[in-house]
């Protein structure tokens, strides 16, 4: 399947800037040690296999999917086969005594990319994925941040996400948060981080469901008002190893707006990918239309589909990648931008923020609205809206 086409696109973004920088990269990559963390992900497994190609003297890879892992080490060893560096995988959770005691045993790292995320609009429904949500997005990425410093690595490497600026969701604005405590902690490690665009077909994604719904042979459904720019897997491992190679202290790097990378409406990628693998869509005015025709549409070659405006909590109507009070390098690479920030950050505000976790964590109990609330203490001008429904609620 040629995903750049289903997003409007002829050509991969960042071809030159990597054509540009690949002796550096090449010669970074080669002698030096990586960890990544959360890399049996869609972006996980990008930048792991960016940085395998390079043939790294170690790249050790920690995810809590043991069947994702199973199928990165397979695609690996199927595209690029071995390396002579020391190349492992480890089914561990972040978070666990496990993955301190494997920490501890190791830690000989240059670089430590850390790709774990709770990154849907869905997790924020409760207030119990709501805290988990937090603990991963946050304090996770707090905890591998502290244990960095103590073992003297060279630069730490964070993503985070075009939700961040001027949030609309608990998803984003977590992501906004962390990165306030990445400028703290950039005052005692080299940090670097991205924002970028929805992976176009990774897992969990929207895109990803319309491959389901037709193994299932399930209607397709998708906003039509919800614009959304799309990189393809291997940008975001790209975009994710420039940033960690070359990325100043604080730099968010975002993929640059260009004729190349537009906003486009999941109704229009599906009505691509339908028309892609032969199918005409026909539009449905219910879901109940849809399910039944789903039944008896495709062997007539069509392909039920409901295409309806968001009524979610969460969802914003396009996306950004810095706002208009950041400041922006558009200069240095091609096809990259660069947010460069200073450490600023209300030291006595994110304390609050850990003391009113940590209280709620002890009494194990809280509410969403209180989670919200906490988070509006911190982002004043936190676009979010309760809608009262979510995702889940519907097809």
């Amino acid at each position: 399947m040629d995903i750049l086409k289903l997003i409007g696109r002829e050509k991969e973004l960042f071809t030159d800037d990597i054509q540009r920088n690949e002796k550096a990269l090449s010669e970074i990559v080669s002698s030096s040690r990586f960890l990544v963390i959360g890399g049996a992900g869609s972006i996980g497994q990008a930048v792991t296999k960016e940085i395998f190609k390079r043939s790294p003297q170690k790249l050790h890879v920690v995810d809590i999917s043991e069947n994702n892992m199973v199928e990165l080490v397979r695609d690996i060893r199927s595209s690029f086969g071995y390396i002579n560096g020391d190349f492992q995988t480890f089914a561990l959770d972040i978070g666990s005594a496990e993955y301190d005691a494997f920490w501890n045993n190791d830690g000989g790292y240059d670089y430590v990319l850390n790709l774990s995320a709770l990154k849907h609009v869905r997790s924020e429904k409760d207030p119990f994925t709501m805290m988990r949500m937090i603990d991963v997005n946050i304090f996770n990425t707090e905890k591998t941040i502290r244990q960095s410093i103590e073992k003297g690595v060279r630069k730490y490497f964070c993503v985070s996400t075009d939700k961040a600026a001027n949030p609309a969701n608990m998803m984003g604005a977590s992501k906004r948060i962390m990165e306030m405590f990445l400028m703290k902690y950039s005052e005692q490690i080299t940090i670097s981080t991205a924002r970028f665009a929805n992976v176009a077909f990774s897992d969990g994604s929207l895109l990803h469901g319309f491959n389901q719904r037709i193994q299932k042979r399930q209607p397709i459904v998708a906003p039509n008002d919800v614009k959304r720019y799309f990189v393809i897997p291997k940008e975001s491992g790209e975009l994710c190893l420039m940033s960690t190679i070359f990325g100043e202290n604080r730099d968010i790097f975002f993929p640059k707006l260009s004729e190349s990378l537009h906003l486009i409406t999941f109704s229009d990628i599906a009505e691509r990918y339908l028309k892609h693998i032969g199918y005409e869509p026909y539009l449905c005015e219910s879901e109940e239309e849809a399910r039944e025709l789903a039944h008896t549409l495709p062997e007539k070659g069509k392909w039920p589909c409901l295409f309806t405006q968001s009524d979610t909590t969460g969802e914003k109507d396009f996306e950004e990648f810095f706002t208009e009070n950041e400041v922006i390098d558009l200069n240095r690479f091609q096809n990259l931008g660069i947010v460069k920030n200073e450490a600023l950050y209300d030291k006595k505000l994110m304390q609050h923020f850990t003391d009113t976790i940590t209280s709620f964590k002890q009494n194990k109990r809280w509410t969403k609205e209180q989670l919200v609330k906490l988070f509006f203490e911190m982002i004043p001008n936190f676009d979010y809206i309760e809608k009262g429904k979510y995702l889940d609620a519907k097809m």
